[in-house]
This record gives structure tokens, C-alpha cells and sequence, in this order.
């Protein structure tokens, strides 16, 4: 069953104390409220999930601009299609799937080239483990960032947001192959830069 959450509206200051007013929202109920179109229910649910929102576009655009762009357009699709979230999982993962989707169709309409030369690449070994233990997971969002577009997008799908190689393939109309390569490359590319990182 969908866990409920709370959404703090607004903070009241006294003199001598402070104090944080809470109004308790049960996050199904403003759903619900969401699916009869209520205007107010829909700015809420914005202010409380488009900052990790924000971040997830973050790792496949590259700058404010555009990863609002994605969002907005996000939320826009999240809230015309509400109607088929059923409660029965996550409302935060289902918005999650949403936001990727949309970046996906920006990088599609950026026509992102996934056959980038081998000449960035170094043959420097890599450890599942490595990226992870070096670097703190902001310091992982720059790195991401600066990767070239098509390594990022498959990287994040099949490191961060789970995706097998198939389902990659298909989202992005590429081979397996291709999929597997391309994240194979990437994490060349990331302890690359990071190695650079810890020689400075």
C-alpha cells in the first residue's frame, strides 16, 4: 500500500521560539486530488519533487535550461496521465520514469550521436567499485555531466536507474551491443576524468 507522507506548508516564528507549523497531507490523498484536476494539489506536488526531479535531468542534459525544460515538460505528462497511476507502488518512481522518458526525447531531439571515436578513451582499467569509493555522489553528478552524451545517457540508465542492456536498446533504438559498449566506454571515460581529478 502506498506509504504516507507529510508536506510541511509553512514555518511560524515566535518571539523566543521557533516553531514549525505542519498541515499533515496524506501524499494518496493529494493524488487523488491531482486526478480531479485541483490546481493547488499539483503546485504542492511540484514543490516537493521537482528538486530530485531537477537532479535526475541533471545527469542526462547538461545545464539549468534545459534540465527545467525536461522537468516542466515532465510534470506536464505526469499530470495529464495521473489517471493511470494506480497507488499500487511508489508515486516517486512512477514521476521518476516519466522525467527519463522526457530527457530521453530531448536527447533524441539533439539528434545525440552513441558511436563517439575510441580516440577519447584511455585503456586505463576499471573496478566496479572504484567510482564509488572515490568520490562523493555530488562529485559523481559533475563527472556524469561532463561525459559525452551518448556514454551519460547509458550510463545512467543501466548504473543508476536499473535498466538491463535490452530494455536500453530499445529505449534508445540502438543494439545491445551497443548499449554494452557504450557503458563500458563511459566508466573508462569516468575513472579517466577522476584519475585526472586525484593528480591535481
Amino acid at each position: 500500500m502506498f506509504k504516507q507522507k507529510s508536506i510541511v506548508l509553512a514555518e511560524e516564528k515566535k518571539p523566543g521560539l521557533k516553531k514549525v507549523k505542519q498541515l499533515v497531507i496524506e501524499e494518496s490523498k493529494l493524488i487523488e486530488a491531482c486526478k480531479q484536476g485541483n490546481r493547488k494539489a499539483q503546485e504542492l506536488i511540484y514543490q516537493k519533487f521537482s528538486p530530485s526531479m531537477y537532479s535526475i535531468a541533471l545527469r542526462y542534459v547538461v545545464g539549468s535550461a534545459d534540465a527545467q525544460d525536461v522537468i516542466i515538460q515532465g510534470f506536464t505528462k505526469a499530470f495529464s496521465s495521473i489517471q493511470q497511476f494506480k497507488n499500487d507502488g511508489q508515486f516517486s518512481g512512477w514521476l521518476r520514469k516519466i522525467v527519463v522518458n522526457q530527457a530521453l526525447m530531448h536527447l533524441r531531439k539533439k539528434k545525440v550521436d552513441f558511436s563517439i571515436s575510441e580516440s577519447l578513451l584511455k585503456k586505463v582499467p576499471l573496478s566496479n567499485s572504484y567510482i564509488e569509493d572515490q568520490i562523493s555522489a555530488d562529485e559523481l553528478i559533475q563527472i556524469i555531466q561532463s561525459l559525452p552524451s551518448g556514454y551519460r545517457t547509458v550510463f545512467n540508465l543501466y548504473a543508476i536507474e536499473g535498466y538491463s542492456h535490452k530494455e536500453i536498446a530499445e529505449k534508445l533504438g540502438i543494439s545491445e551491443g551497443t548499449s554494452k559498449s557504450q557503458l563500458s566506454k563511459a566508466r573508462k571515460v569516468l575513472q579517466n576524468v577522476i584519475t585526472k581529478k586525484e593528480r591535481s
